[in-house]
């Protein structure tokens, strides 16, 4: 790869957004699955088989496995923000920003002021309390909604990655 001037780094960069675009690709397709047929198999369950079986979930992602590949890729996007920033004349800049803001606004952002909150009031509530079902109900369809737009930020993050380095490969 060649470069403009500062163009010694580009190996570094190249680096740092191909590990990106995996981590976010990673998560990506852990939220897919989740909207494309977990929430549709738990819903498919009675209320408090389903409640029971993602209050599990949620005890149980909570590993260093997918928190490393979760935090791991927003640590990586913030560092992917500032090699936009310092090179923000480059043609690649406006795609290592997208990428980062889809993830760090699309992904964890949405997890934690969507989906975490959602989580959180399901794991207060017992399986056979009075109003289960209604909060399941609406659990699973807040959630699952919350769900689609932090798969669909991850992915495209991905994507802008994908873009970047296509342009930076060509530089």
């Amino acid at each position: 790869m060649t470069g403009d001037a500062g163009g010694g780094m580009d190996p570094l960069i190249a680096i740092l957004s191909i590990t990106t675009l995996l981590g976010a690709a990673l998560v990506g397709g852990i939220f897919f699955a989740f909207s494309s047929f977990v929430m549709q198999a738990l819903a498919r369950r009675p209320v408090a088989e389903a409640m029971a079986a993602m209050q599990s979930i949620n005890v149980v992602v909570l590993n260093p496995s997918f928190l490393g590949a979760f935090l791991g890729t927003a640590l990586l996007s913030i560092a992917m923000l500032g090699i936009a920033y310092l090179h923000w004349g480059r043609p690649t800049a406006t795609y290592f920003l997208a990428a980062a803001l889809l993830y760090l606004l699309g992904t964890f952002l949405v997890t934690g002021l969507g989906n975490v909150p959602l989580n959180d009031q399901l794991a207060a509530v017992g399986v056979d309390a009075p109003g289960a079902e209604e909060l399941w109900q609406h659990y699973l369809n807040r959630w699952t909604l919350w769900n689609h737009v932090r798969t669909a930020a991850a992915l495209a993050a991905a994507l802008m990655h994908s873009l970047g380095l296509l342009t930076l490969c060509k530089m």
